[in-house]
């Protein structure tokens, strides 16, 4: 999905909220564990109820990895899943983090992006920049593809380094001024999260037409207000995910449609939000 075919994606649907399937097989319903599958069938019939509130899906790959090969074969049937019933309805994001020299890197994003490979064949994945380009442009050799390089993060130990200031620049400005030497907005987006929304003024003067990816909206505390007002462009530029706040509504048998319910009322706060005119 290139950028064009996002922002188009996002207007139609009036919404820029991913959902973040970090499925948890201790929290999931009780009459799924009866499933050949129950991973996959939650993640499934989360994105039947939810697919037209949302443009995106976000599969954290650390809870398919504790699993093993049945974790990983859940993560498969879900992005297959994707892109067979809802191929260029939706935006989705392998949130792997990964990152590592150059040999590795170039297999982590065969991985993510060859389906004769591995399986599967997302849009776009989430990078560790930390150690440098060549450990970053690999991913950049899919062409169509989106690498999303982690910039300021909304965990409370993003202060141990993130904020190390040089003569110049705070390290994750040091980031996002020279990751834009590897790619462009067309293939490349930053994580910023949420709680730092009071940020995004000063990330938005070096990365002004970036979409940035913002975790932390929900049961991390971020605003989604505040995100948009800091962070906003005319192309909307963000995509804002929520994960257990939508995914975990329930417990029940109805665990879809609440999980509708709590999308709703995010599309419904985004889409007045796309109707205010970007400042």
């Amino acid at each position: 999905m290139n950028r064009s075919a996002l922002v188009k994606l996002i207007f139609t649907k009036k919404t820029f909220l991913c959902i973040g399937l970090d499925t948890d097989l201790s929290k999931i319903p009780q009459h799924l564990l009866e499933k050949e599958d129950p991973i996959f069938e939650f993640n499934k019939a989360i994105i039947d109820a939810t697919n037209d509130l949302a443009i995106a899906y976000k599969p954290n790959f650390a809870f398919y990895e504790c699993c093993g090969t049945k974790g990983w074969n859940s993560l498969t049937r879900t992005i297959s899943y994707l892109n067979e019933k809802y191929a260029d309805k939706v935006f989705t994001i392998a949130d792997a983090k990964r990152g590592d020299i150059g040999n590795t890197s170039q297999q982590y994003a065969k991985a993510m992006f060859d389906p004769a490979a591995s399986g599967m064949n997302f849009d776009a994945v989430t990078v560790a920049p930390y150690m440098g380009e060549d450990s970053v442009k690999p991913f950049l050799s899919y062409p169509g593809k989106w690498i999303i390089v982690l910039a300021l993060t909304s965990n409370k130990g993003a202060a141990d380094f993130q904020f190390f200031r040089n003569a110049d620049h705070r390290l994750f400005e040091e980031v996002l001024l020279k990751s834009q030497l590897w790619g462009t907005n067309e293939n490349m987006m930053y994580v910023v999260g949420a709680t730092q929304a009071e940020m995004l003024s000063d990330i938005r003067k070096i990365v002004p037409n970036h979409f940035l990816l913002v975790p932390g909206v929900g049961a991390q505390g971020g605003s989604l207000q505040d995100v948009a007002k800091y962070g906003l462009t005319k192309d909307c530029g963000l995509i804002v995910n929520s994960s257990r706040n939508i995914i975990y509504a329930s417990a029940g048998i109805d665990f879809d449609q609440k999980a509708r319910e709590e999308a709703a009322k995010i599309q419904q706060e985004m889409e007045g939000i796309l109707n205010i005119p970007c400042r």
